[in-house]
């Protein structure tokens, strides 16, 4: 994992390389478009921004984590008196008898039975837990850059990303909504990016996962280096991803 004060200095790097030259040199550029069978998507490759270390992008399903919101059952069968029914709030966190706090968001349901088993070892003499989503919390995704009022959104049900992006208050007349980053959380937790335009009607129908995030350019997509270093603290429990393996926020 790359440490934070490494890029941090990255990203000033890339800052002040881009005041002596011309916009065209103030970023990292994308690579080349591909045409997809509805509208143009980028399929950026993990070398397209040096500062940012994007996965390849897949439609596979990631294992779902847990969010905030998340309702799930605690089992205990060898202490059934133990067994609750509890949501994630939103810190993250949800509160077992005995053993108190336990941090259950960004965690597979089987990372989070590890942890409460664990957590349960000095409580019980068979400490099995067992652990079940009951229900889903709301899709909750990140629209940001140039729209009226970025920030974290709830959907309720399927939404695409220009619905979450007239949900944010719609383009402002800077944005370019032909080169919009979609950043998603692939298999194994990293993250990936595609890119798509969403130009009224010219652009892709792209439907949104829970987690993903949306930046709206103004000028290019070499705005992202920026942006992750603003906002790599920022981000809420939820849209958390991987580098190496290993989670970590922007």
């Amino acid at each position: 994992m790359i440490p934070d004060r490494r890029l941090i200095l990255l990203g000033a790097a890339a800052l002040l390389s881009g005041c002596a030259g011309g916009e065209a040199d103030r970023m990292p550029r994308p690579m080349a478009r591909n045409q997809g069978a509805v509208g143009r998507v980028d399929r950026v490759q993990p070398g397209s921004f040096p500062n940012i270390p994007f996965a390849d992008w897949t439609d596979d399903e990631p294992e779902y984590v847990l969010y905030p919101g998340d309702e799930i059952e605690i089992a205990t069968p060898t202490a059934p008196e133990l067994t609750r029914t509890l949501r994630i709030g939103p810190d993250g966190r949800v509160s077992l008898p005995l053993v108190g706090q336990l941090m259950a968001a960004d965690r597979t349901l089987a990372e989070l039975e590890s942890a409460a088993s664990g957590a349960y070892a000095s409580q019980l003499v068979r400490p099995v837990v067992e652990i079940t989503l009951k229900t889903a919390g709301p899709l909750k995704v990140w629209v940001a850059g140039e729209v009226r009022t970025p920030g974290v959104l709830d959907m309720n049900g399927d939404i695409d990303a220009y619905q979450a992006v007239v949900q944010a208050g719609d383009f402002l007349p800077t944005a370019k909504p032909q080169e919009v980053a979609l950043i998603r959380r692939g298999p194994g937790g990293r993250r990936m990016m595609r890119v798509i335009d969403l130009r009224p009607r010219r652009g892709e129908v792209v439907a949104l996962r829970r987690g993903d995030l949306i930046y709206v350019p103004r000028s290019n997509l070499g705005e992202l280096a920026n942006f992750f270093t603003q906002i790599r603290n920022a981000l809420p429990i939820g849209f958390n991803y991987t580098i190496n393996g290993q989670y970590q926020n922007f």
